[in-house]
């Protein structure tokens, strides 16, 4: 079963109240009775064993009989930073990004990336991508909502760095493959680049080297931007994460 997303201010005692569509999902598609099982998270890292208690189509209230730190969220707090894509594109990357495993998603405006829609359009993109987020949480029981950025300039992203302890820029002219890849420590913080459309120029690389990054490459094959993205997540997530 999958994991619903219970915010603090919902629990009272040792109840909770869920409401809206995560109650109707309940009532209607899982057809949950009471007392039957279910599974909850705060979203910040703290799962709920509970069973229902009452249920109806707008409100599922529940008892909360079991706290207990999240097993299923990454040892490795790694954010990756995307070029700006077409809407849906970006969509995807998202929702297979959370399901990965990473804590924060920077979006960034760089050379080659589409041009930037007006602030409008892009405040409903970023809506949509915490909708998806939350959903994708949900599905792959994730119990830590994903830290998502509004789009930034690139240089903003590199000044934003200096935080980091290991920084990975990936890039189709490297020829460091990620076998040469260092150990990441237990507690470190791990960023990574990921170009748009067109992948970085030889100037963008160039700045991120200077703030730190190591440009790695994903292989000979010449990948669309958002399979790099995914490729490249699940990749560092094998070496140095929980994958």
């Amino acid at each position: 079963m999958q994991k619903f997303i219970l915010p603090p201010e919902c629990i009272d005692n040792q109840t909770a109240v869920i409401t809206g569509q995560d109650a109707k999902h309940i009532y209607k598609v899982l057809r949950l009775k009471p007392k039957d099982p279910i599974h909850l998270t705060n979203g910040k890292g703290t799962d709920y064993d509970a069973h229902v208690l009452t249920i109806g189509p707008g409100k599922v209230e529940v008892c909360l009989t079991e706290e207990h730190p999240s097993t299923t969220e990454s040892s490795l707090r790694l954010t990756v930073c995307c070029g700006m894509l077409k809407d849906k594109k970006m969509d995807l990357v998202i929702k297979h990004l959370t399901q990965l495993g990473i804590v924060e998603w920077i979006p960034f405006f760089c050379e080659r990336s589409i041009p930037t829609p007006d602030s409008n359009r892009l405040l409903k993109r970023s809506d949509r991508w915490h909708t998806i987020a939350k959903e994708s949480i949900k599905q792959c029981r994730r119990s830590c909502l994903v830290s998502i950025s509004e789009p930034k300039k690139f240089q903003d992203v590199l000044e934003l760095s200096d935080s980091f302890q290991q920084k990975i820029a990936f890039w189709e002219k490297s020829n460091h493959p990620l076998t040469q890849l260092p150990p990441a420590p237990s507690d470190s913080r791990v960023i990574i680049l990921i170009g748009p459309e067109g992948g970085f120029t030889d100037t963008e690389i160039s700045l991120a080297r200077r703030k730190g990054f190591k440009a790695y490459s994903l292989g000979p094959r010449i990948l669309r931007a958002e399979t790099a993205a995914i490729c490249a997540t699940t990749l560092i997530q094998h070496l140095l994460g929980d994958i």
